[in-house]
């Protein structure tokens, strides 16, 4: 996660600033830096990429979060006191070990062995973070849409905590997140969004404005697996670094929500209803559509300097096929993730470079950078290549 850099002096100072606008990363904790001289204090999501005075001139930096034991110690608490030591105890390394925070909901993934405690591990998750409305357990990405199955195993109801029969009205899924200062609707029952990338979209920018100042001109973007935004969202905030975009997905709701941001985010009305991909306006081609058919469309093809393939199960698959969309008139940037075998990753490595147009000379050829463990055997990786024009 982010960390901002902060002169021993300053720590204070800082933190008054970031709690004041509620930059400051709940649930985690401040940390010496190796030199001694420094704090790392933890960034909320919703901080954003470059702060205002008086932190604008401090460094951020990206390392591991610690989490604050006093908080993680109130969870254990109230777990023991609603199901006993001896079970605490029993199932050991089963019981979560991590969430995911969006907006005012929790994702908690559960192991099947503990699905008799479900009920008493969303009471003590929402007794140990007040500001949460709902508990969902997370049981896996489903179907072609990549839709993570979300169910409800708790809520707080007029600050009461309810876990049997919660109402309709108190189980919806649709929200806000503020991600790097931006607002961002989604609803992860609809559509995949996750909020640990988070730091997967700023080197994206980094990279998006490296590839600028190389070109000398706003940049054009295509993103067939586009879901709700969220890379856009960061990408379309940083002003004068975007021309035109290509936001396209299989998934009719998440362009829904898409159009939504859209016309949040460029101060534009968009359709309401999802299309198939289309022109909506000059600089602006939404909608739904199949990734592997785009490049066979002459609109769409060699036309863009940066092409963003985020479908990690399927990525080096399916990169023969996106590689037509580049503008190959000039330098441009494939940035990918993939998820594979942490032995395999020499292979993978090798088929992508197979798979991508010639690099640019002196640039470091593409090598997947394991970014966190999505099982015991697979890693979540990312990449990214620059091409040579031909």
């Amino acid at each position: 996660m982010r960390h901002l850099i902060v002169p021993n002096r300053l720590v204070e100072d800082t933190l008054s600033v970031l709690k004041e606008n509620g930059w400051l990363a709940q649930g985690m904790r401040v940390v010496s830096h190796q030199d001694g001289e420094h704090r790392l204090v933890p960034l909320d999501t919703g901080a954003p990429a470059e702060f205002p005075e008086p932190i604008r001139e401090l460094e951020i930096t990206t390392v591991e979060g610690s989490i604050d034991e006093r908080v993680d110690s109130d969870w254990w608490t109230h777990l023991t006191k609603l199901v006993g030591k001896k079970e605490i105890e029993k199932h050991g390394d089963s019981w979560p070990s991590s969430h995911e925070f969006i907006s005012d909901m929790m994702v908690v993934r559960i192991e099947e062995n503990l699905d008799e405690h479900s009920e008493s591990i969303a009471k003590a998750k929402l007794i140990s973070h007040p500001h949460i409305r709902l508990i969902l357990r997370d049981e896996g990405v489903q179907g072609e849409l990549r839709i993570r199955k979300l169910s409800p195993i708790g809520a707080r109801i007029d600050n009461q905590i309810v876990t049997e029969s919660i109402p309709k009205t108190h189980i919806s899924t649709r929200v806000t997140v503020k991600e790097s200062g931006v607002k961002i609707a989604c609803d992860p029952n609809k559509a995949y969004f996750s909020s640990k990338l988070q730091t997967e979209r700023l080197e994206t920018l980094s990279l998006a404005k490296l590839l600028r100042r190389h070109l000398g001109r706003p940049i054009s973007i295509c993103d067939p697996f586009c879901g709700v935004g969220p890379a856009l969202a960061t990408l379309l905030s940083e002003k004068g670094l975007v021309s035109e975009v290509l936001a396209s997905d299989l998934n009719p709701d998440a362009i829904e929500l898409l159009l939504q941001n859209l016309s949040t985010w460029d101060r534009r009305e968009y359709p309401i209803e999802p299309t198939m991909v289309r022109r909506v306006f000059d600089d602006r081609i939404v909608g739904v559509a199949d990734a592997m058919d785009l490049s066979q469309n002459p609109e769409f093809r060699a036309k863009w300097d940066m092409l963003i393939v985020n479908l990690p199960h399927r990525t080096i698959d399916i990169l023969p096929s996106l590689t037509g969309l580049l503008d190959m008139n000039s330098v441009s940037i494939v940035r990918g993730r993939a998820i594979v075998a942490e032995s395999e990753i020499d292979d993978a490595n090798e088929a992508i470079c197979e798979a991508l147009p010639p690099r640019v000379e002196g640039s470091d050829e593409p090598s997947l950078k394991i970014k966190r463990d999505y099982s015991s055997s697979l890693r979540l990786c990312s990449f990214q290549a620059w091409i040579a024009p031909v």
